[in-house]
């Protein structure tokens, strides 16, 4: 048993998961489709390996079919599906998105009901209708419907307000045009009136509507270039190419009119990266995979025009299947609030019952032996106890705060305003403010434990800069003059003597352009000439202008061909077989022989080329782990270059060998004979042209290195620090390569130089000991043993986690199993069936315990990255630390791919302004960059989180202060449910005599300034560790309401007692003793919100003194005698308060009272600050000395890491294998265009022979 429990977690020792390789990851099915035949072969199927038993098993399952221009075969019974009993809809969804919740004939409605599911609205309203019931009440209504009105009315207006900007923002979307054949010619239509089956026409700079299968494009052979920002973040370009089918009869409109294909596909789902399926024509079967289909959210770039057919629209596309569910998002205060509401509902139960058992009690004994006290009716003593406790339950339903929830709203619409309202905020490279596109989450902002980051956009701008470069050995890059001096002042080389630079390059090494230009080092001419013609980057002239425009599979390439263009080596144009570049002003052309394509495998990229004079030269570029492997032995400055490659990799540059070699024509022969038996082999042609390449690229000649920046956002190392010094773990989770992600990791100094780097294969191992360890313990330990904890570390040494999506699906037993054949076997007998569960519950338990073992040992981590990983593991990972840890997390990206991460963090953050907007539609909070998130966080979080917890501790005890001197008046009345104040007070205490000066200490306090904020991040702990409201402060703020609540009553009540007023007439009456308990209430629940005021401002004096006025002067003229002619019922009162009030004796019962209540908080305070002070309170008190001699923060100089290449072998090839066949084939070279013809027709006058 032992053995076959080990069997099913065991890793296999012969497999290793690939670091380069994003796993697969779908939400929906089990099932990794296969990846296609090769375009062109007709008859065959997706399904790998099925052939047209494949296709026959895809019509049998009837999986999505959609026919080209034939709405009506989707409105067919066979394609609806049951919506809601006997009504049926089509299975196909409409393009329109729709986002928002009413409309306005179910606003009203759907509001209400949405508010009463609110327990304390529902309470208050069950409580309304009690009212109503003479028998039992003894407030009037209004005291409850009055607040229930306001509380509503304000929520349903700022709903009213959210759903009409959700309105706009889906009209917006909805309404875009494209064109669509509609009575046989292309016609203008709105996105939200496409439907599957429709042909449409995309033009240059267009987004794509809907999920659309390629049929043609203005390109050669049906090319089309995509940009994936919405989707990825990523603003580089890649292709998509139609079938040849397709290509060659889909050209006119009148053919696309007539199209009648039939595509069969796979159902839809979150894949971004696979799509299978198969187009049924003329009586054929062609493949189709994802290269030949447009996404949702892909912009249309370089291809002036393109015609596809819709397959999946709205939210069956990918973009919308990969958004997620959408959850409804609460904070912790909001959970611990609503359960302490149901606290209090439990004690008001209680109390009123111990309250009714009193009064039954007290009729029985008091009540019916006092003749003076009969009420003409003859109820027994327990029906009037029952009467009783639905009495005590109307009058102190105050304990339930009704303008609690509305409160709580209005202080977080206020700290959303001053979110928006932020201009340190503000990025005015992109023009972006930031937003706070929800106002429920402002709190939780200040109790961030986890934050989970995308790299690419977020962290960097995703813009390389050529910065460095080692030529002969010697280093260039540095600010010197053209003697190869330092300079002290930066000065940028002047490129205008170049037509073709580009003004964006910054460079302000002045020796290697004047060297360059001087023409005596030759390596220089040949270091810059391999830079123009070793890449498979795309030229276009921009006909206005005339300037060069180049597009990148990669940014790497991208730059260097840009920086080999600013030096004077201008890539020009391109056929299959030939290159055409500038040599510092001359033009040359170079037949392209070969080109070896780059693979993750081969981390390099070769051309051959035959210059003028017949010279056959092979041009190599590669990270430097491949290329020194390959070098001649005799090979010159290789320790001088491995140096510099080490200082490169120290300023955290991203560095690239390169080296070229002379070729015979008899070698080169005898090679390329290989070379076109390994490009026609039926299986297995990837690794037979590995082969073939390896036997040319051999006794290389090193040239140099480049070093190219990754630009990192502004302020991103800094941000990262100081969130760090919070005590908040950061980790990055990114479909990048592994090599890039750590070299990322060290720029933005998640990593340092002292930092223990553990890999998938190491973390593993780690758990592999532990499940081993557990389960020993479970077998033999005592039960007590088994939840102990132990440290996966022993020491305290500083330690990071790397880790890829390959070996994050195997560590946490998520790798998805290939189905088999069907095999039905039943369990025979209930033995059997007992031995399946067991074995299911057992892998389940064990799968659990080892998810739970790794976010154990990754939380031990400084630092994680994970690497190539899919946008479904990004979600899994946040998932499994909201579990495990208990912790606040937030997730912050900038494209499609992380929108599923964003949605399950607690708190999901968009980075906005790039052309990618799916992160921030789908975000809670919004900004420029990555470095808005401290203040995001340190500041405004942490006065969020302070200012809630400070005004709910103080709502709580002036509630409990005012209800419970009910409770204690109930004593002296026979607990008759007689209330110890005014209707009218009751009515406006919470709405006007004491909620303005809590409101705006929920708005505007704040224990340190802004900078104090930013500059000790340790501030911020307070809210990860729950420490400012929990159900201790609670408690204390019913003991702290009790004893206010005891002092108001009984002071006043003593005062009364045998008195009498300077007029010779006794004031202890039940009004004046009425008026005063609530006056003394309103003098010391205002005083008291002073206290706890930390920034005091006009507004907030004004607020205090302004509620005790307005208190008395709303009392003065309800107990007046005008308002009581008018309304006699409704105010009886009548000159109650002048009556008591012009009393001085009660003047100082009310003083007494204040000082009473507020002299022992003073005290206490004092004592706690002096004695145990929070970090608070000491910045607080040493404020003015630290603003004085406040410093800029400083970033740790970064150190130098020699010896681990690991950090230098990150360059990103970003394009897929197939980029060079793509180029060699011709299939990518516009042949019509006059000027490229021009080019490669003549020589030019002045131009020279290449050179090889």
């Amino acid at each position: 048993m032992s053995s076959e429990r080990d069997s099913e977690t065991t890793l296999d020792e012969d497999w290793q998961p690939n670091d380069e390789e994003v796993p697969y990851s779908d939400d929906e099915t089990e099932e990794e489709p296969g990846s296609g035949q090769p375009a062109g072969e007709p008859g065959q199927c997706p399904a790998k390996g099925h052939g047209r038993e494949g296709c026959q098993a895809l019509r049998r399952e009837g999986g999505w079919q959609v026919r080209a221009n034939d709405r009506r075969f989707h409105e067919q019974p066979r394609s609806q599906t049951r919506a809601f009993l006997c009504l049926r809809r089509s299975k196909y969804a409409g393009n329109a998105i729709k986002t928002y919740k009413y409309n306005p004939i179910t606003f009203l409605p759907l509001n209400l009901l949405e508010q009463f599911k609110r327990a304390a609205n529902f309470y208050f309203l069950v409580l309304l209708v009690l009212q109503s019931v003479p028998q039992i009440s003894t407030l009037s209504w209004y005291t409850t419907l009055v607040p229930l009105l306001l509380v509503l009315g304000i929520t349903a207006v700022k709903d009213l307000v959210d759903d009409i900007a959700r309105h706009r923002m889906d009209r917006e979307v909805n309404n875009r045009s494209c064109e669509v054949i509609r009575d046989g010619r292309f016609k203008p239509s709105k996105w939200k009136d496409v439907q599957v089956g429709d042909i449409i026409r995309l033009r240059k700079n267009a987004l794509v509507p809907a999920d659309v299968l390629l049929l043609s494009s203005s390109e050669p052979n049906s090319l089309c270039y995509v940009e994936t920002a919405e989707l990825d973040g990523e603003t580089n370009l890649k292709f998509k190419m139609a079938l040849e089918v397709t290509h060659r009869h889909l050209q006119e409109e009148g053919a696309m009119a007539a199209f009648d294909g039939l595509v069969e596909c796979e159902e839809p789902n979150n894949r971004l990266d696979k799509f299978a399926g198969a187009l049924v024509w003329r009586h054929r079967s062609y493949p189709l995979d994802a290269d030949k289909v447009l996404l949702r959210g892909c912009r249309i770039r370089n291809t002036d025009f393109c015609h596809g057919m819709v397959i999946f629209a709205g939210a069956d596309t990918k973009i919308m299947k990969n958004s997620g569910r959408t959850r409804f998002k609460r904070t912790k205060i909001d959970s611990l609030m609503n359960y302490m509401v149901y606290t209090i509902f439990v004690v008001l139960i209680l109390l009123s019952a111990g309250l009714a058992i009193g009064h039954t009690y007290w009729e029985q004994q008091v009540g019916n032996a006092s003749w003076y006290l009969y009420d003409g009716q003859d109820s027994s003593p327990p029906y009037r106890g029952f009467l009783a406790f639905w009495g005590y339950l109307i009058v102190l339903n105050t304990m339930v705060p009704i303008s609690l929830y509305v409160s709580v709203e209005v202080i977080r619409w206020g700290q959303s305003c001053f979110i928006n309202w932020d201009l340190q905020m503000y990025c005015p490279e992109r023009d972006t403010a930031a937003k706070a596109r929800t106002t429920t989450l402002n709190e939780q902002l200040g109790q961030v434990g986890y934050i989970f980051s995308d790299k690419t956009g977020t962290l960097t701008q995703n813009v390389m800069a050529f910065k460095k470069c080692c030529i002969r050995g010697h280093r260039y890059g540095d600010c010197r003059d053209a003697a190869g001096q330092p300079q002290s002042h930066p000065e940028q080389v002047d490129f205008s003597w170049n037509e073709h630079a580009d003004g964006k390059f910054l460079f302000y090494d002045h020796c290697l352009i004047e060297q360059l230009r001087s023409g005596k080092e030759p390596e220089l001419q040949q270091f810059f000439l391999l830079l123009a013609v070793c890449h498979t980057v795309m030229v276009d002239t921009c006909d206005d202008t005339g300037q060069l425009s180049y597009q990148a599979a990669s940014p790497d390439e991208g730059a260097l061909v840009t920086a080999a263009r600013n030096f004077g080596y201008v890539f020009l144009s391109r056929t299959q077989s030939s290159i055409t570049v500038s040599q510092m002003g001359l033009r040359s052309t170079y037949q392209v022989l070969a080109m070896l394509d780059f693979t993750s495998d081969r981390k390099r990229m070769s051309v051959i080329l035959r210059g003028a004079d017949g010279r056959i030269r092979l041009y190599c570029k590669g990270a430097d782990t491949v290329i020194y492997e390959r070098l001649h032995p005799r090979s010159p400055q290789r320790e001088a270059t491995q140096e510099a490659l080490d200082v490169f990799a120290s300023e955290t540059l991203r560095t690239l060998c390169l080296c070229y070699r002379d070729i015979s024509q008899g070698e080169f022969e005898a090679w390329h004979r290989s070379f076109l038996e390994a490009s026609l082999a039926k299986c297995h042609r990837e690794q037979a042209l590995d082969r073939v390449y390896e036997e040319i690229e051999k006794d290389l000649i090193l040239l140099g290195a480049t070093a190219i920046e990754d630009k990192l956002q502004d302020g991103v190392p800094e941000t990262i620090s100081r969130l760090s010094k919070a005590d908040i773990k950061i980790w990055v989770l990114t479909g990048d390569k592994k090599e890039t992600a750590e070299n990322i990791g060290f720029a933005c100094e998640l990593l340092t130089e002292e930092t223990t780097i553990c890999y998938g294969e190491d973390t593993s191992a780690l758990l592999q000991r532990r499940l081993e360890e557990q389960r020993h313990r479970a077998g033999s330990a005592a039960p007590s043993s088994l939840g102990m904890k132990e440290p996966f570390f022993q020491d305290s040494r500083d330690r990071a986690l790397i880790i890829t999506g390959s070996w994050l699906n195997e560590i946490l037993l998520e790798k998805k199993k290939k189905r088999k054949k069907l095999k039905l076997k039943f369990p025979r007998t209930a033995e059997e069936k007992q031995k399946q569960l067991e074995k299911r519950r057992r892998a389940e338990a064990e799968k659990e315990q080892r998810q739970q073992n790794f976010v154990e040992l990754a939380c031990e981590c400084r630092a994680v990255i994970c690497c190539r990983v899919t946008p479904k593991q990004k979600a899994t990972v946040v998932e499994l630390v909201k579990r495990y840890k208990k912790a606040i997390t937030l997730a912050i990206g900038d494209g499609a791919n992380d929108v599923s991460m964003i949605k399950t963090a607690h708190i999901g953050v968009g980075i906005s302004g790039q052309e990618g907007m799916q992160a921030v539609m789908s975000s809670d909070y919004s900004f420029g960059q990555f470095r808005y998130l401290q203040r995001l966080l340190l500041v405004h979080g942490r006065w969020s989180y302070i200012r809630m917890c400070k005004f709910l501790r103080y709502f709580f005890y002036k509630n409990f202060a005012f209800t419970l001197v009910h409770i204690w008046y109930s004593f002296f009345n026979g607990f008759s449910a007689q209330t110890a104040y005014e209707d009218w007070f009751i009515t406006l205490y919470n709405v006007l005599y004491s909620s303005l000066p809590v409101l705006l200490v929920g708005l505007l306090d704040q224990d340190v300034s802004d900078r104090l904020s930013l500059r000790f991040p340790r501030l911020y702990v307070l809210g990860q560790r729950d420490l400012l409201f929990n159900y201790q402060k609670f408690f204390l703020s019913l003991l702290h309401g009790a004893v206010t609540s005891l002092v108001v009553f009984f002071i006043p009540y003593g005062a009364y007692l045998k008195s009498m007023g300077q007029d010779g007439e006794a004031p202890s009456d039940y009004q004046s003793f009425a008026v005063t308990a609530a006056s003394s209430l309103v003098f010391v629940v205002n005083l008291q919100i002073g206290l706890d005021t930390s920034y005091w401002t006009f507004v907030n004096a004004f607020s205090v003194f302004g509620s005790i006025a307005l208190y008395f002067g709303i009392t003065f003229d309800f107990h007046s005698a005008g308002i009581h002619l008018l309304f006699p019922s409704g105010f009886q009162f009548t000159g109650a308060a002048p009556n008591a009030l012009r009393q001085p004796y009660l003047w100082l019962t009310m003083i007494l009272s204040v000082a009473v209540c507020l002299l022992p908080v003073l005290a206490l305070r004092f004592l706690c600050t002096t004695l145990w002070p929070l970090d608070s309170d000491t910045v607080r008190r040493q404020r003015r000395k630290l603003l004085a001699e406040e410093q800029q923060w400083r970033r740790r100089p970064s150190s130098l890491r020699r010896g681990v290449s690991a950090r230098r072998s990150a360059y990103a090839f970003s394009h897929q294998r197939g980029y060079a066949d793509l180029i060699a084939s011709g299939r990518s070279l516009r042949k019509r265009r006059a000027p490229l013809d021009a080019v490669l027709g003549s020589a030019a006058p002045g131009e020279a022979p290449g050179t090889g």
